[in-house]
């Protein structure tokens, strides 16, 4: 059965079709329209061209920077802000005349992941979404938890654990909170954490490579984003307990989150001893589409309902 995946960013949307082994037979992006029915639009056309070109229909899954709200069933928290308030699972399915499933992007990481990737044959595992925001899915026994609620590893609107006091109440969110995790570790958020200390405006690359090349600055900034980071990540060991976490987004190119994080989250997990796989994804950039691909064979029939 040809899988069909979408993943609709902020500035480009990405359709891929995959074989039953996950082998990728069509790929094809284009900007993101700023509307929503052009968005509608396109999605159907760019669906209507990779089955032309394959000679086949196949299932069709979506990664979106939001959620559906249980309550409503209408899209929420996307920062494609035009999706926000919409019924866009059921007025994409009546456009492509079948049913369709949707996910958040950090949610379709994980899976994606877990499927054929970093955490591939973890029992349970974590994606870690470090990009201009701050995201995060859960996969337990090879299947996604959304949550009753549909919010479910959204750990960028928790707050730090263990602030320091001058981390109290920390930098406003756009949610409405302060303080959130995003506001701390996303990319924007070391950019910022940067810009407080010395009042320079720079970029997270930079910052990065300046800290490497001894910049006291820098290094200090990198090293508060580390332990934020892993006060952060404990939270979730505490909880959850993940065999596996697997970060995406820009900052997950970063080698020396992988070598210092382990140090930075031990002091704040309750327990004696405490050991995880820490990766950057197998699949990167790809990993959103090929999640969305995924939701068909993965996610039970009940958990998205069919639509009329």
């Amino acid at each position: 059965m040809l899988q069909i995946g979408i993943d609709f960013g902020g500035t480009k949307i990405e359709i891929a079709a995959l074989d039953e082994r996950g082998a990728f037979l069509h790929r094809t992006r284009e900007p993101t329209p700023r509307d929503y029915d052009g968005s509608i639009r396109l999605l159907c056309a760019m669906v209507v061209q990779a089955e032309a070109a394959l000679g086949e229909t196949g299932t069709v899954g979506v990664a979106l920077p939001g959620s559906i709200s249980p309550r409503t069933g209408l899209i929420r928290n996307a920062n494609s802000v035009w999706l926000n308030g919409r019924p866009f699972r059921e007025d994409l399915a009546r456009a492509l005349g079948r049913e369709v499933r949707v996910a958040n992007d950090a949610n379709c990481l994980a899976l994606s992941e877990v499927v054929d990737g970093a955490a591939k044959g973890a029992a349970s595992a974590f994606a870690v979404i470090l990009g201009t925001g701050c995201g995060g899915g859960l996969v337990i026994g090879g299947r996604l938890v959304e949550g009753a609620n549909g919010i479910a590893g959204e750990w960028g609107h928790a707050p730090l654990p263990w602030p320091d006091a001058d981390e109290f109440p920390g930098p406003a969110c756009w949610c409405g909170q302060r303080g959130c995790m995003e506001t701390w570790v996303s990319g924007t958020g070391l950019r910022q954490d940067y810009a407080r200390a010395t009042g320079r405006q720079t970029g997270g690359e930079e910052i990065i490579a300046a800290a490497r090349a001894g910049e006291a600055a820098a290094a200090e900034a990198f090293d508060r984003y580390l332990s934020r980071l892993g006060r952060g990540l404990a939270a979730i060991v505490n909880i959850v307990d993940p065999e596996v976490f697997v970060f995406g987004g820009g900052l997950s190119n970063v080698p020396e989150i992988y070598q210092r994080l382990p140090d930075a989250i031990r002091p704040y997990v309750f327990s004696d001893a405490w050991e995880a796989q820490l990766a950057p994804a197998r699949w990167g950039d790809s990993s959103g589409v090929r999640g969305a691909a995924r939701l068909w064979p993965v996610l039970a029939a009940t958990t998205m309902p069919p639509v009329a």
